[in-house]
Parts: structure tokens; C-alpha cells; sequence
């Protein structure tokens, strides 16, 4: 029996839908695994479909399709190490399972599903799926593997029952999405589970963004006590190679790979470019395009997608009115400038007068209003959208979370685009981005070093320019105290109460409350964004359109 095992974790990025070429990463992998000389290559949950394949899993044809893959990759890597891959199955219940395979021999030696099915947030498990029983371990090369998936992991059961059924090594496969700070939780889950047992258990995730979601990967390695001995990077796509050695009191993961982790802000930025360049290149888009208004939102907006697809790949359009001031023109086309982008210039002056003239009769005897703010962002919708049909370029949309929240932006205008990178951001927290992105640069961003957001569109009063000397907070209260209070509403699910008790004034909380639940039918047609937090809007929160009901306190 040998002292030694090597396990290749492939930390990859897999495409939903995608089977043949799923399969083909797999087989890479294990070609640089059975090089390396590894007893088992392991690729993450439900791989070989892409996570999350949401109700895709549910057609039959499509599980039938993923079971000749897997077969014909098993045929692929018969004469080498043991490949361990996720996917879907049917069970001997003639149930669907989150399943792990384990190939080797030229078949499937080993299957194991997912015993704990993750039903909040992102997550519809319970939907998709139904759970077996809990399983024993499964034997590698002579080592007793212990597989609990993704969520199994979370609590004591599944890894406490493989412990007592003889397993010697815990390898936990994941599917896990990105929020701000999740790293620490699962590492600690983690922690938990090894001082539990007294096994070593080694983590691997997926990276990559599919739709909302971007998986980070940080995959890595822990012995008894809960001492790491690997840290994979998040967002990258890693092979590498985890050697455990048998000592006296069992098996041991020797010190390899460890790479830090950047603060809470550079992952953030990451995601947002990470979600975009996936979402193009998975999607088949090559180029975008988006009004730059010489705010602070399109700024960002703008720099994120220059530095997900380069600035060739990048239109920004300025559509000013008679109210777009000096400023703005001037910022705006230094953004462009900056970034190395196409700008156009196209003002709608004209085609609102037409709009005017065409709506005249029926607006007669009536005031302007709202009406009038909102045919101006619709025709900057309309003239964006035909410049998107005619080249081909995909139209971004730049509304931050708080506005999404509250509605403060015009459905079929300027809400108007297919993905959206800052959905998740509020706007705080998006002058604190431009900031950082003034401040650095890094290998993965493919726009230029140095200040490419000017200190004037950071620190200016932020507006919509839709009528004269107007200012976001003449319909909002300022950023801060509307950040404070979505945080309570919305991320922590608070009350009215909650607000007052922090400090809100109760009439402003109120005000947010009603703006939050009469834009629900807004973001029910919105863009799909970058998913930041665990509570964003999407997935994360499931409200209905219609609701009267108000918090009474």
C-alpha cells in the first residue's frame, strides 16, 4: 500500500449547456493529472452541465445526453488516474440526483449524490432534485475517499457518517457562487468539519459567471485542527496538484500551492468584470455599447467593460439635451478618452421636439411633468437599442442598486440593455469603486493603468439631467441615509422599526419602503447583473408584483 496519494484539483471554468466542451476540459485536466502522475484528477459539482443549469436539468433528453459524455469520457481516461467529475443522474429511485461520478477502469466505478439540497437564495435544489440516502465512502487507489457535495459539507451529518464508515480523506466538490466576505464562511464551515471528524478535507470550487452568478474558486486544503496547507486564487482557472502523505495518525496534506486573497473591494470589481466577459463570451457577443452621460454610474460602467473586453470592443454614446450641462459633455468624453474608447455624439434635441410635436394634441391643457423626463430617457433607449441592432453590440445598462431599488430609473429608457454590471452595487459603494479603480491595476484588466475616471464626475452632485438644476436628491435623500436604509429593508430583511432604531428618520424609511415595493414590476423586466451580495435582486429575492401590504411599525 503506498504512503503517498496525489490529487489534481482542477479549480475550471465550465459553460452551462455546454457538455462536449465541459468534457473536454475534464479530459485536459486528467491528461495534466495522469502526467503528473495523480491517483485521482477532480473536477467540481455538477461540471459537466455547468452550474447552475436551473430547470435545463429537468428534460430528460438533456440528462440522457449528459450520461453519453460521461460515458464516452470514461472510455477517454481508462488508462490513467481515477477522474472524478459532477452531473446529474437517475437514480435506482428513477429519482434526479446531484451526482459525482467517479470514472476509472473505462466506466463508472462510483456514484455518489448529494444528500442536503441548498433551497434559498440562488438555490432551488429542492426543486430540481430529491436526496438519497447517505453514502459511504469511495475507494481510490487503495485510500477510502470521503465525497459529501457542496452543501453536505455545511453541516456535521453527512461528514461525521463517512467518518464512522472508514473514510480516511474528505474531498468536497463545489458549485458555490460569490458574495462579499463568503470565503471566511465557508472556510469556517470547513474548519468545523475537519476539527469534527479529524479528517483532512480538501475544498474545490468552480470559477467563471454564468447569468448573475460568478463561482470564485479559492480552493484549498486543510489537515486535523483545521491548518491549511493549500490556497488556491479565486477567479482563476487553476490545475494543481495536492500531495497527502500516510503518517501514524493517518493521512496528511502536505503544504503546496497558498496564494492570499485580495480585500473585499478588488473581488468585488473582479466579479463585475469576471460576470461581464463571461456573460459576452458564453452568450456569443464580442462587443458592447452604452450612453455615457458623464455621471458616475456610466463611468464605471464603462471602465468595467473596457477592462472585461478591451476598448476596441466598447462604444459609449453621449445623447445629450438641452439640460446636459458643460460638465457632463466634458467628463463624458473624458472617460471615452481615458479608457481608449470609441465615443459618439449624438444629441437628442431634435427627435424630442418631434416626440413633442407628435404628442401635442393629446398633451393639450395638461403641465409638464414627469411625462416629459421620461420621453427623454426612452428616446436615448430608443437610439441606443438601434445602434445595438445595427452593429451587433450588446447594450449595457448603468443603474446602480439603489436606484434599481427604488425605481429611480425609466423603464423601456434608460433601464433599457441586456446585462448590467453594477445591478448589485449601491451607489456608495460605487464612488468607493471608482476610487479603487483610479488607484490600481491589475494583470486581469485590459484597460490602461492610472486615473481613467476623473475626480470631477467622483465629487459632483449626482443627476439625471432631465430638467433644469435637477438634482438626485430633489426626489431621494442623500445616498448615504438611502443606502442605510435599503441595507435594513433590503440585504437584512429589517422592518420600519429596524430603520427608526438605526437612526433613520421613520417618514424617509417609509418612503423607501413604498418606492421598494411599487418598483418590484420594474425589476421584474430588468437586466440580469452581477451578483455582489446574497441578497440581490433576482434570485435572491422572490417578491410579488402586486402587494399592499406595509410594514405597520
Amino acid at each position: 500500500m503506498s504512503d503517498r496519494f496525489r490529487i489534481t484539483l482542477a479549480q475550471l471554468n465550465p459553460t452551462v449547456g455546454d457538455l462536449a466542451g465541459n468534457a473536454a476540459k475534464a479530459r485536459a485536466a486528467w491528461e495534466e493529472g495522469k502526467a503528473a502522475g495523480a491517483d485521482l484528477v477532480a473536477l467540481p459539482e455538477m461540471f459537466i452541465t455547468g452550474y447552475q443549469a436551473q430547470d435545463l436539468i429537468m428534460k430528460p433528453a438533456f440528462v440522457a445526453h449528459v450520461q453519453s459524455e460521461l460515458a464516452a469520457l470514461a472510455k477517454a481516461c481508462a488508462d490513467g488516474p481515477a477522474l472524478s467529475i459532477g452531473g446529474p443522474s437517475v437514480g435506482e429511485d428513477l429519482k434526479l440526483h446531484n451526482s459525482y461520478f467517479v470514472l476509472q477502469g473505462g466506466k463508472i466505478a462510483s456514484v455518489v449524490h448529494k444528500y442536503f439540497l441548498p433551497n434559498y437564495n440562488v438555490f432551488d435544489e429542492v426543486r430540481h432534485f430529491s436526496r438519497d440516502m447517505m453514502q459511504g465512502p469511495v475507494a481510490v487507489n487503495g485510500v477510502r475517499i470521503g465525497i459529501p457535495i457542496c452543501e453536505d459539507a455545511w453541516y456535521p451529518d453527512v461528514v461525521e457518517a463517512l467518518e464512522e464508515s472508514g473514510a480516511e480523506v474528505v474531498l468536497v466538490p463545489n458549485g458555490s457562487p460569490y458574495f462579499r466576505n463568503k470565503f471566511e464562511t465557508r472556510l469556517n464551515h470547513m474548519v468545523a468539519r475537519v476539527v469534527e471528524s479529524g479528517l483532512p478535507l480538501i475544498y474545490l470550487n468552480m470559477v467563471g459567471g454564468q447569468d448573475d452568478q460568478v463561482f470564485d474558486g479559492g480552493s484549498f486544503a486543510l489537515n486535523r485542527g483545521g491548518v491549511p496547507a493549500v490556497q488556491l486564487p479565486i477567479f482563476d482557472e487553476v490545475i494543481s496538484h495536492v500531495d497527502l502523505e500516510r503518517r501514524d495518525q493517518g493521512w496528511h496534506v502536505l503544504d503546496g500551492d497558498f496564494t492570499t486573497h485580495p480585500e473585499p473591494m478588488e473581488q468585488d470589481y473582479r466579479v463585475m468584470v469576471t460576470a461581464l466577459r463571461d456573460y459576452m463570451a458564453k452568450t456569443g457577443f464580442k462587443k458592447v455599447l452604452l450612453g455615457l452621460s458623464g455621471g458616475i454610474d456610466s463611468a464605471i460602467v464603462a471602465t468595467i467593460a473596457v477592462d472585461a473586453l478591451g476598448a476596441e470592443n466598447v462604444r459609449c454614446v453621449m445623447l445629450p439635451s438641452e439640460y446636459t450641462s458643460q460638465g457632463s459633455l466634458d467628463d463624458a468624453k473624458a472617460v471615452a478618452e481615458n479608457l481608449g474608447c470609441r465615443f459618439d455624439f449624438v444629441p437628442i434635441g431634435k427627435t424630442r421636439d418631434a416626440v413633442t410635436e407628435t404628442l401635442a394634441p393629446l398633451f393639450e391643457g395638461t403641465q409638464p411633468d414627469l411625462t416629459e423626463e421620461n420621453i427623454q430617457s426612452r428616446i436615448r433607449g430608443l437610439l441606443l437599442m438601434a445602434l445595438s441592432n445595427k452593429f451587433g453590440e450588446m447594450l449595457l445598462t448603468t443603474g446602480n442598486k439603489s436606484e434599481v431599488a427604488v425605481g429611480y430609473a425609466t423603464i423601456y429608457g434608460d433601464m433599457a440593455g441586456g446585462y448590467n454590471p453594477i445591478k448589485d452595487m449601491y451607489k456608495t459603494r460605487v464612488f468607493d469603486a471608482c476610487r479603487w479603480r483610479n488607484a490600481h491595476h491589475r494583470g486581469w484588466m485590459m484597460g490602461p493603468e492610472g486615473v481613467v475616471i476623473p475626480e470631477a464626475i467622483i465629487t459632483k452632485p449626482p443627476s439625471a439631467e432631465l430638467r433644469a438644476d435637477q438634482k438626485d436628491s430633489d426626489s431621494l435623500p442623500d445616498y448615504p441615509v438611502l443606502d442605510g436604509i435599503l441595507q435594513i429593508l433590503v440585504d437584512e430583511d429589517g422592518s420600519i422599526a429596524d430603520c427608526v432604531a438605526a437612526g433613520y428618520d421613520r417618514a424617509d424609511a417609509k418612503k423607501i419602503e413604498h418606492l421598494l415595493y411599487i418598483s418590484e414590476y420594474k425589476r421584474f423586466q430588468s437586466a440580469p447583473g452581477a451578483r455582489l451580495s446574497k441578497r440581490a435582486f433576482w434570485l435572491d429575492r422572490r417578491y410579488p408584483i402586486v402587494n399592499r401590504w406595509r410594514d405597520p411599525s
